[in-house]
């Protein structure tokens, strides 16, 4: 006998839930993905490393280097461009000032002893009837009682840059002081917005009358963000001297820091975290002296205090928080240096893997082929770490600027975006080729619910009541060998696809086909209640197409013979069996072996196709005629048996029925008259066939076919 047909062919069950990705099996995969898809999902998860990485802003070429090789800054340096991605740079600035003001509420502070603000005021600038240029007067006043009381170091945010009338004064002052003073120095390259060239030339020759005497330079240059916020410290620049901070805690010439500033919060609010004493109160020895012991061993910082002139935002002010003086910015400086609060920023070597651990978790959480509260769960636990982490490093005493928290986010998406229509892709393209094989060897919507879900196709196997079709050619093994081998192949695949066609179309199962035999059944993998008229309509319409097929090919000297056919419902198990590397869905079991017996049995009955009791009982259909009982090879329990004859006279069809009840409960008479039936129907060779079988086994009997 022919090899059969099976469902798959060799290789593993595209539904088995049970196989396991290899990396053979996904290479087979990638291949079926077209190459424009794959490049593209190349490139966007590329981006996304990117994007995961450089959110804050992209690295900026400034040139060789020594060894002529480009040199990269990231973050850009003090005057050297800077390449954002707008809206990436302004999530990311909003992240880190939340971050900011979460930490800053966490390490509420008392009030600093060590620094002492003198600024001007609103009270100072009526007093002294002068708003720009600050008066000068009241500064060189200052400046001698605070020398006196001995503070460590005095710092002055206020830039001599024009004359004034007062100048003598303050000179004089300033050469006559004991305690260390860090004067405010500006260059034009340095702010050309602000500083004239006349100006520059003013500071200049003005400086130098303090040479030999206790007064520095110092810059008190600020570098905000691009919204203009101050969040990190300003880039040394090599025309500036010493930025004011530095000079006043001492640092040692060369040092740099750029990282973030440490904002603090005053842990009682009518306190706040620097001493602020208005510079009037100093404009007179009385009065001072009553202020030593808040002067005494401190720094002080001179400036304005005014809420039109140098004020800057800083993160807090985001979040709806004041703005702050360029004066308590000085102190907040040097504070953080006094402290040590110094943190450095992840390095480039951490920012890369963390990019990259990103946006492989969004690539491997949307290659999860798991239940869909699964997925959300593990999306739900990389976001809270992703956005979480950030706040625990800056918790932790680590430097978050420049972190790109929203660059995780966003490369978290582009990756899971990217691969998941990749994964789609594939899985349309596995979806498709399972329908297109599934629809092969079932209907239509039973292949669409079985991939929906998988579990409906038993992948173990179950005992199932079906209905079990089987059919074959009278003598198509003597007439292939009669035709030429292309002739056979031509005739045999365009029977098959029509028969196939009608199984399909009235819902059922193709199992294999056995050379020129067809094997269908219906309640498998999916049951109807209408199973029962679907497979005996599909009986009716394989006579009715093998009959105009046999006409159509018709070929001289060698007939198509006309093809028999059994319907039987009873148990089997259904199931995929043939091991791990080669599946078929398959019935198995006494129910496909009666239909084969049926089938055969067609012969001797001088019948085309046949019907057990047991099937033809669970129709609606009206179009059967007895064929007896009969006992089927291998079986010891008789079987009573009908034919389908649409064509035959109802009525007559009908008597027949009633006739075959009568004899079989005893009335010898009723075989009478079947016998006279068939003296007017002489040419009914099955009906004057199973008159003689009635005859033979009496009432009850049937007649046994020991071969097919």
């Amino acid at each position: 006998m022919d090899q059969p047909r099976r469902l798959w062919a060799a290789g593993p069950d595209p539904l088995q839930d049970e196989d396991r990705p290899t990396l053979e099996g996904v290479m087979r995969e990638l291949r079926r993905v077209p190459m424009a898809r794959l490049l593209a999902t190349t490139l966007i998860i590329a981006w996304a490393v990117l994007f995961a990485r450089f959110s804050w802003e992209l690295p900026v070429s400034v040139g060789p280097d020594d060894d002529g090789t480009a040199e990269w800054h990231f973050p850009a340096r003090a005057g050297e461009p800077r390449q954002t991605i707008p809206i990436a740079t302004d999530a990311e600035r909003a992240l880190f000032d939340l971050r900011q003001a979460v930490g800053e509420r966490g390490r509420k502070i008392v009030q600093d002893d060590r620094i002492v603000l003198v600024p001007y005021t609103q009270d100072t600038l009526r007093a002294t009837a002068k708003r720009s240029p600050l008066d000068r007067a009241i500064l060189a006043r200052a400046l001698t009682s605070i020398d006196a009381m001995g503070a460590k170091a005095i710092g002055i945010d206020i830039l001599i840059d024009q004359p004034q009338p007062e100048d003598d004064q303050l000179l004089s002052a300033l050469q006559s002081m004991r305690t260390p003073v860090w004067l405010a120095y500006a260059t034009r390259a340095s702010a050309p917005a602000e500083i004239e060239q006349w100006q520059q030339q003013f500071m200049d020759e003005w400086t130098k009358q303090l040479a030999g005497s206790q007064v520095r330079r110092t810059s008190v240059r600020f570098e905000a963000d691009g919204d203009n916020v101050l969040r990190r410290w300003p880039a040394m620049r090599n025309d500036l001297p010493q930025f004011m901070p530095l000079a006043l805690a001492g640092a040692r010439e060369g040092f740099e820091y750029d990282g973030s500033v440490d904002f603090r919060v005053p842990a009682n609010p009518e306190r706040p975290v620097f001493a602020k004493l208005p510079i009037d109160l100093f404009s007179s020895p009385e009065m001072a002296s009553l202020l030593a012991d808040q002067v005494r061993g401190r720094v002080v910082l001179i400036g304005g205090d005014l809420p039109d002139r140098d004020q800057f935002e800083i993160p807090s002010t985001r979040l709806d928080g004041p703005t702050m003086s360029g004066l308590e910015i000085h102190a907040t400086l040097l504070a953080q240096l006094l402290d040590g609060r110094l943190p450095r920023p992840a390095g480039s070597v951490s920012l890369w893997a963390l990019a990259l651990l990103v946006v492989l978790c969004g690539a491997f959480t949307a290659m999860l082929d798991v239940r869909p509260w699964v997925v959300a769960l593990a999306v739900l636990g990389q976001l809270i770490f992703f956005a979480g982490t950030p706040f625990l490093l800056e918790w932790r005493g680590i430097d978050t600027y420049g972190l790109p928290a929203f660059g995780w986010l966003g490369g978290w998406t582009l990756a899971y975006a990217a691969t998941g229509a990749a994964v789609r892709a594939i899985g349309s393209e596995q979806r498709r080729y399972a329908q297109s094989a599934l629809g092969k060897y079932l209907p239509r919507d039973i292949a669409a619910q079985i991939l929906r879900d998988p579990a409906k196709l038993s992948l173990t196997g179950e005992k199932r009541a079906i209905y079990t079709l089987f059919t074959d050619i009278e003598g198509f093994t003597a007439l292939s060998h009669r035709l030429p081998p292309e002739k056979v192949a031509t005739l045999l695949n365009a029977y098959l696809d029509g028969m196939s066609e009608i199984v399909l179309d009235h819902g059922g199962t193709i199992d294999k086909f056995v050379g020129d035999a067809v094997v269908a059944f219906w309640g498998a993998p999916i049951a109807r209640d209408d199973d029962a008229d679907r497979a005996a309509n599909a009986l009716l319409a394989m006579n009715r197409f093998t009959q105009t097929f046999s006409e159509t090919h018709h070929e001289a000297g060698a007939p198509l013979g006309r093809t028999r056919a059994g319907l039987h419902f009873g148990d089997a198990v259904v199931g995929n069996f043939g091991g791990e590397g080669r599946l078929s869905y398959t019935a198995l079991g006494d129910a496909m072996n009666c239909a084969a017996r049926l089938e055969g049995a067609n012969k001797y009955l001088k019948t085309v196709a046949l019907v057990s009791d047991d099937a033809k009982s669970r129709t609606t259909l009206d179009v059967f005629r007895p064929m007896g009982r009969i006992i089927l090879s291998g079986r010891s329990t008789p079987v009573v048996v009908w034919e389908p004859v649409p064509n035959f006279d109802p009525t007559l069809r009908a008597r027949l029925g009633q006739l075959w009840d009568r004899f079989d409960s005893g009335d010898r008479t009723a075989l009478d008259e079947i016998e006279q039936i068939c003296l007017t129907h002489d040419k009914d060779a099955a009906l004057s066939a199973f008159a003689c079988r009635l005859r033979e086994a009496g009432p009850g009997g049937g007649v046994a076919l020991t071969e097919k």
